[in-house]
């Protein structure tokens, strides 16, 4: 996820955070000890290592289960808000986001998870993912859809991110039509960071690719073979220069 930024901005009105907070997604975490199991070590027990800061918290090492994390991060992916649990008793939780995750490259498992804690009533920017929705009528003539962009930047409280953004393709309808992020709907209190004309999505024609005619060389082996029986015809045998001279002496 890019880096989250804050700012200082008006709560929320605290029903309706009380609402989002009952639907929070949470994960139990623990810290870890200086001196404590290695990584590879926390990784064979079934767990992954992270750490977990933020504007108003101190780095503090983790450790979280690897399969729960991974449950989480499919359903909640780097722009929803999780809650942690255990980090300072059994009772407090503390809001963070996903900032980075590192896979790794044979496994694609989760090796490390950077969590970054926001603050309630300080925006942040942060990226939240494309979800292209709806029937665009250019697509079904036949036209090509070019998704531009996967993501935007937007601006938000933390407690108030929406999962993801809504694009709808039927706004194409003929060639060269093209959705900017100036276009998109935004949930409110939702800021657009990413500059208005950047171009989301667009269709164009499609482009039959042309099949180029390989010349097929030519068979040198029958062209020398039929020159070869050529030149044999023209040179004469024994029998006929034989003969030749006869009929030359009986001329004489």
């Amino acid at each position: 996820m890019a880096g989250v930024r804050q700012y200082q901005s008006n709560a929320c009105e605290k029903g309706e955070d009380t609402a989002y907070l009952a639907d929070m997604l949470t994960l139990q975490v623990e810290k870890r000890k200086d001196g404590g199991a290695s990584a590879a070590v926390i990784r064979r027990a079934g767990s992954v290592p992270g750490v977990v800061y933020g504007a108003h918290q101190e780095a503090t090492p983790i450790t979280l289960s690897a399969r729960v994390f991974g449950k989480i991060l499919r359903e909640a992916g780097e722009a929803t808000i999780v809650s942690l649990t255990g980090l300072d008793g059994p009772t407090s939780t503390l809001p963070t986001l996903i900032h980075e995750v590192d896979l790794d490259p044979l496994t694609n498992l989760p090796r490390h998870v950077d969590f970054y804690a926001v603050t309630k009533g300080q925006n942040i920017e942060v990226a939240i993912p494309l979800s292209f929705e709806g029937v665009s009528p250019a697509v079904e003539a036949g036209a090509n859809l070019v998704k531009v962009m996967y993501e935007l930047e937007v601006e938000a409280d933390p407690m108030n991110l929406p999962h993801n953004i809504v694009v709808d393709i039927s706004a194409l309808k003929a060639l060269g039509d093209k959705i900017h992020a100036s276009d998109l709907v935004l949930p409110i209190g939702i800021s657009l960071v990413t500059p208005a004309e950047e171009v989301v999505a667009l269709v164009q024609e499609v482009v039959e690719e042309k099949v180029e005619e390989v010349a097929v060389p030519a068979d040198i082996s029958s062209i020398e073979v039929e020159k070869k029986g050529k030149d044999e015809e023209a040179v004469p045998t024994p029998e006929g220069r034989g003969a030749d001279q006869s009929v030359g002496q009986e001329k004489k």
